[in-house]
Order: C-alpha cells, then structure tokens, then sequence
C-alpha cells in the first residue's frame, strides 16, 4: 500500500478466470442490478479534520459531484511514534536475528507501470484505484502476478484487499433506502432513509462490498479473504457508531456470499475512526493485519500487539523496505 516505480505485467490472465468473471458481471445484470452514479466518493479530508469534524447534516447539499482524484501516493498507516520513520536498511526477509523468514507483498494500483516484487510468499492485490468505489486499472495483472506465491505460510496464497469510506452526503451517491442488488437487506440499524446516519452508512458499505464482488469482475469472490483497508486518508464521518456501522454492512455482505473477512489499519487510525467495538458487532472477531513496522524484525515482534478489536488476533503485520510492502505472517 505505498508507491514504487513499476511496468504493467503482460501476462495474460488464465481464459478460465476471465469467463468466471465475465460470469460475476453477468449475474448482477440478470438480477436487475443497475449502478447508481459512483463518480467518487467526495474529495477526502486531510488526515487530521477526517473524523474529528462533524457529519454533515441530512439537510446539507451533497458536495461530491466534484471529480475526485486517488492521493498522489499511498502511504501505509503509521503508529504516531514513527510516522516520520524511514524503512531500515535490514534485509526484508531477515528477522533481528537474521534468520530468513517467508514474506508476503501487497500491491495495488500505484504498482502499475512497473516490476513487481519477486517471488512472494503470498500476494495480497487491491481491488480498487485509492476510492472505494473505482476499480485498480491492473487488477487481472496484478492477480496474474500473485497466482505465482510460493506459499509456505499460514496465509492464503492470494487474498484481496479493498479501500473503504463513509462519506455520507458529501459523496456522489448515497443510499436512500435498505435496498441494493436487487434485495431488500436486513439492516441492523433500522431503515435508510437518505439520511447522514448509521441506518444508511450500514447500506453504504454493503453496497459497496457488492460493488467490489460483482462489479470489479473478481471470479468466485466468495473464496477469498477480503481485507478492509480502514485508513484516514479517505473519507469518514465524525459519528464513529456510522463508521463502524459502514464497516458491518462490508463485512456482513462478504459473509454472505461466503468470503471470510480482515481488517487492515493501525492502532492509532482504527482508534480515530471507529473506536472500540463490541462484541455484538460483526467485525468484533475479525482478524488484524497492522501496519506501521519499520524492519522485519519490528514486524514480527507487532504479532504480540493488541488486535484492532477485542475479539480478534493479529495475523498479518506489514514494513515497508526497497520500495515495496512486505507482509509477515504471524500464523
């Protein structure tokens, strides 16, 4: 989830894996699925006024028709003690002790114009282009790519990440009432009715969970692990209960179809965002990928850190060294 200079893969994706996802599109027209407008999800706050301004009123005029553009760069989340750290000049697959240990990556779409890294242990590609509504230019390369890990670790060989935000009527589109993909939802929240609160935040991420599934063309998206890049550079409310409610209706949506489902962010920015969970809430148990090592060796020392949630674990801690994102695996 940072920048490095890179060319697109010329692979080709496997016919299979095309049909299938042709397939995926296809089933969510039959079902009369129509799209609403996701020009963009509004224009996203600077880190620090995300979600410490209040949401806008249900009253206030929608401000997100403008054009939105992805941020210049991606930078992961970093702990508030080292967000101006630098990766160290340590061997990316070398713990502190210098043992070699089996390392994931994570690439997205400002991987796209350039090599990727060699050999993963596992890949873990992103759906969208830096918005949760836009798709990554070079998904099927990228995926192409990570059909190669090595595997070796207690994670999956491929798995999915994809940006979130709740943008509420600052975005282009909102929903207005429980229905999307052709089915009236079972909202825990009550009924959407267009408003700025939790009823409708819950649609907002279910609809765009569906969006990731069955519009991105992503073959068979009920097998993978989805992971939801939590992070304050997109837009969230100041309500954190409508951010975490954002968050349910994600998470509840790829339950459905059968996916199994992790959240990605730092301590410091799931704290900002959505605050303490309870255990009634679906991402209460779900697993945490944390972010914010400077070195292998801090890496693999985070799998002993406290989970985003209560009812979670660590499993996934990720650094930053030779322009690329290495993941470790703490199963």
């Amino acid at each position: 989830m940072s920048i490095f200079s890179s060319a697109v893969l010329t692979r080709r994706r496997p016919a299979g894996r095309r049909a299938s996802a042709l397939l995926s599109f296809m089933v969510a027209t039959a079902v009369g699925f129509v799209p609403g407008p996701r020009l963009d999800d509004g224009a996203p706050p600077a880190p620090e006024s995300t979600v410490t301004e209040a949401s806008p009123r249900a009253s206030a005029a929608p401000t997100g028709d403008a054009q939105a553009q992805p941020p210049a760069s991606r930078p992961s989340p970093q702990p508030a003690q080292s967000a101006s750290a630098q990766p160290g000049d340590e061997a990316p697959g070398d713990d502190e002790t210098g043992n070699e240990t089996l390392l994931g990556n994570d690439v997205s779409w400002p991987q796209c114009s350039g090599d990727l890294p060699e050999d993963p242990a596992f890949a873990i590609v992103g759906v969208n282009n830096g918005l949760a509504n836009t798709t990554n230019p070079c998904l099927h390369q990228q995926l192409d790519w990570a059909d190669d890990s090595a595997g070796g670790t207690g994670q999956p060989r491929l798995a999915l990440y994809v940006n979130t935000a709740n943008p509420g009527l600052r975005g282009s589109w909102w929903p207005t009432n429980n229905e999307y993909g052709g089915e009236v939802v079972a909202n825990p929240y009550g009924t959407c009715q267009g408003q700025d609160d939790a009823a409708c935040a819950y649609m907002y991420g279910y609809a765009k969970a569906f969006d990731d599934a069955y519009l991105r063309t992503i073959a068979e998206p009920g097998t993978y692990l989805w992971w939801l890049d939590v992070e304050t550079g997109n837009s969230w409310s100041g309500d954190r209960n409508a951010n975490r409610a954002d968050l349910e209706g994600m998470a509840d949506f790829f339950h459905s179809i059968g996916a199994r489902v992790g959240i990605y962010s730092s301590a410091r920015q799931w704290g900002q965002i959505v605050g303490e969970v309870g255990s009634a809430s679906s991402l209460y148990s779900l697993p945490s990928w944390l972010a914010g090592a400077r070195t292998a060796g801090e890496a693999a020392s985070m799998c002993s850190a406290a989970p985003l949630t209560a009812g979670g674990r660590v499993v996934l801690t990720q650094f930053v060294a030779d322009g690329f994102d290495h993941d470790h695996s703490c199963i």
